[in-house]
């Protein structure tokens, strides 16, 4: 079976953390900065995290190598680990 590509655009604009979260810049950071408040420029200034849904969806179908690199860790719940013992 032919290897999977993985989209070039999506690889120009996601990041995937140690963790396997899905980094990415918010948009309309680019031009006319003039003309938005400074509130919305504060806002737009870092990278934000996708949310798990999405991240599934960018990890399966966009960046197929990333997947099985990073998966998605869910935290373990105290009652669950009290349970082990």
């Amino acid at each position: 079976m032919p290897k999977m590509k993985t989209k070039s655009g999506a690889k120009k604009r996601f990041r995937v953390t140690g963790t396997g979260r899905v980094k990415f810049k918010p948009a309309k950071s680019r031009h006319m900065m003039m003309n938005k408040p400074k509130k919305m420029k504060r806002k737009i200034r870092g990278m934000s995290l996708l949310s798990a849904p999405d991240t599934r969806i960018i990890l399966e179908n966009f960046l197929p190598y990333l997947r099985g690199l990073k998966k998605i860790r869910r935290p373990v719940k105290k009652s669950d680990t009290n349970k082990a013992a």
